[in-house]
């Protein structure tokens, strides 16, 4: 089930206009896509929030009502503010439940380690790209790190995906690994070691005033 959301169209394109857009508490936004002319539109930001806040997040189908009229659609390339992160600008994409789309989507630890402290879990790959009919897409792509043992990683091809589901990067990608805990402390103490060894000098030097003394006429040529 889609959540529904409605769109304005008509709004004053500039930045002037759109800063007067975002105090009133709309989001400026553009609609493309299948079947309609790209079109600059404004949403509600409370609206917005809650369409994008179940568990498929930015991955959320859309029932965009635009100016009476219904589309099948897609959040993309939403701008955030750099200091507060709300959203300031945000793209649809007009889909077909039919047709597969391309969707970032969250790889997550499940399960319980039996690890303890002795070793530290890594998501190298914290969301894998992958394709799917836009109802079809999973909210996360779970990874179950109560198999894992010290020293061993989970590839892109390990991956279990849903039916439906394919994704195009490297099936030798790692995406989690499991490491020492400690071995960040490990390094750095090898480091350590290593700048001393450094600096240190390669041989003992002779102290002043304790070279051998040489006999008079010792070493004169003959």
């Amino acid at each position: 089930m889609s959540s529904s959301l409605v769109a304005e169209t008509g709004r004053t394109l500039g930045s002037r206009s759109t800063r007067r857009l975002r105090a009133t508490g709309k989001i400026p936004g553009v609609l493309y896509g299948l079947g309609v002319e790209t079109t600059p539109l404004a949403v509600d930001a409370r609206q917005l929030r809650a369409a994008l806040r179940g568990d498929h997040g930015t991955n959320a189908v859309l029932t965009l009502d635009v100016d009476g009229t219904e589309h099948v659609a897609m959040a993309r390339d939403i701008q955030r503010h750099v200091t507060r992160g709300t959203v300031s600008h945000i793209d649809f994409i007009v889909v077909d439940r039919n047709v597969s789309v391309s969707a970032d989507v969250p790889v997550t630890l499940v399960g319980e380690s039996d690890l303890g402290g002795a070793a530290m879990v890594d998501v190298v790959v914290s969301s894998l790209t992958i394709n799917a009919k836009p109802e079809s897409i999973p909210a996360s792509i779970e990874v179950d790190q109560s198999t894992l043992t010290l020293g061993s990683q989970v590839l892109v091809r390990d991956l279990v995906l849903p039916e439906g589901v394919t994704t195009e990067v490297d099936p030798d990608e790692v995406v989690v690994r499991v490491t020492v805990a400690d071995a960040t402390a490990e390094l750095e103490a090898i480091d350590e070691e290593a700048a001393e060894a450094a600096e240190a000098p390669e041989g003992e030097a002779v102290a002043e005033g304790d070279a051998p003394e040489v006999a008079e006429g010792e070493g004169e040529g003959a």
